[in-house]
């Protein structure tokens, strides 16, 4: 065992060694506070960032310098008349059926009429007797204007013997008229074609009962259709865009691949109440009569585009139950959403009538969430908009 003595720390080495202890745990201390810090203020930057939507712009989608409008259209005759009889009776005879061609006057059919010969009869009859009621009238009147002169009889009794051949006169002329009146009745036994045309239906048979006028039956229908008129309803938003006078084609299914046209001659210029649509009238020769009345055809306009219309595509629409709206990107990238009207809905895209510019930045896809006020991030490329990354 060594005699040599135990040195012992002094006091100030062993202050000065914890002194520095502390510094150094110190400084372990602050570097980790000062590290989860950073840490937290770095993943609260990023969720914030995280929460900001990443959008990207619509396209304006641009039209050439005109568009084709297509309209459903209705082919009819030139002139349509509806024949009815004039006369009660019977159907005594027709001579054409439908689909064939007649000329003006030419006889449709022949109605027998025995009450309307009766009533001849009798007219004829009534005109024979007022006849020699005003003869014998006549004669009265000049005698007794030549009793006068003798003053055998008052010159009144004179005078209502004249007044009386007067009356008897005037109802010679009432029943010839009467007896006229159904002369010319008598005319509308037989029934003719009013104009050159077509008969497309025939709607009686021999032995029919006819009633006259409006409360009868119609008989036969005759069309003109050397030349057809086209009606199409337009609808408001391309009102203003057609005129009279402009060149239009349509085509029928029964007709594929075949191409016809027609000029624009007039229109209502009323709106309908009920569709919000004018009424179009189209015409277009006919010389073969291939085209029949009554069909469906469809018509196509080709009218110039505004070069201030704004063309979008439909996934840029927002749609609730008050209206519809875009979300437009204000400055700052805040979002406004703007209430539109659309003009023309083609599907894929749509028309703005009013609401937008063409200037104005709209978002296409906008998020379910999106509201006014809300900012957001554009996206430089498509597939961070998919992966819901940040913009560099």
């Amino acid at each position: 065992m060594s005699d040599a003595p135990v040195r012992t720390p002094k006091r100030r080495s062993l202050v000065l060694f914890g002194t520095t202890a502390l510094v150094v745990a110190g400084v372990v201390a602050v570097s980790g506070i000062i590290g989860r810090a950073h840490s937290e203020q770095e993943l609260t930057k990023w969720t914030q960032e995280q929460a900001i939507p990443t959008v990207t712009l619509a396209e304006h989608l641009k039209g050439g310098a005109s568009e084709v409008i297509t309209l459903p259209g209705t082919i009819q005759p030139y002139y349509k008349a509806s024949i009815f009889s004039r006369v009660p009776g019977y159907l005594k005879s027709w001579n054409v059926d439908i689909g064939a061609h007649v000329k003006t006057g030419q006889v449709l059919a022949i109605i027998d009429t025995p009450d309307l010969d009766q009533q001849l009869d009798q007219a004829k009859a009534n005109l024979a007797s007022a006849e020699a009621n005003a003869k014998l009238a006549q004669l009265t009147a000049h005698r007794w204007a030549a009793l006068v002169s003798s003053q055998s009889v008052s010159q009144q009794d004179a005078d209502q013997r004249t007044g009386d051949a007067a009356v008897k006169q005037a109802q010679v002329l009432a029943a010839q008229a009467a007896v006229h009146r159904i002369q010319v009745l008598e005319g509308f036994k037989t029934i003719t074609a009013p104009f050159d045309g077509v008969v497309t239906s025939r709607d009686t048979d021999i032995g029919a009962l006819i009633n006259a006028g409006g409360n009868g039956r119609e008989l036969f229908t005759v069309s003109d259709m050397h030349r057809m008129r086209i009606y199409v309803s337009v609808p408001q938003a391309f009102v203003s865009r057609l005129k009279p006078g402009e060149q239009a084609t349509f085509d029928m299914p029964q007709f594929p691949g075949r191409t016809f046209h027609a000029t624009l001659v007039t229109t209502a210029n009323a709106v309908s109440d009920a569709t919000r649509s004018m009424l179009f009238e189209l015409q277009t020769d006919n010389p073969d009569g291939l085209l029949p009345a009554g069909v469906y055809c469809e018509v196509h306009f080709t009218v110039p585009t505004s070069p201030d219309v704004v063309r979008l595509p439909a996934t840029a629409l927002i749609v609730t139950n008050h209206a519809t709206e875009v979300a437009v990107l204000g400055p700052n990238n805040t979002v406004h959403l703007q209430p539109i009207q659309i003009g023309r809905d083609e599907g894929d895209s749509v028309e703005i009538a009013s609401g937008l510019a063409p200037e104005d930045k709209v978002i296409d896809n906008p998020p379910e969430t999106i509201e006014s006020g809300m900012t957001v991030r554009l996206a430089t490329t498509p597939s961070q908009v998919a992966a819901g990354g940040k913009a560099d």
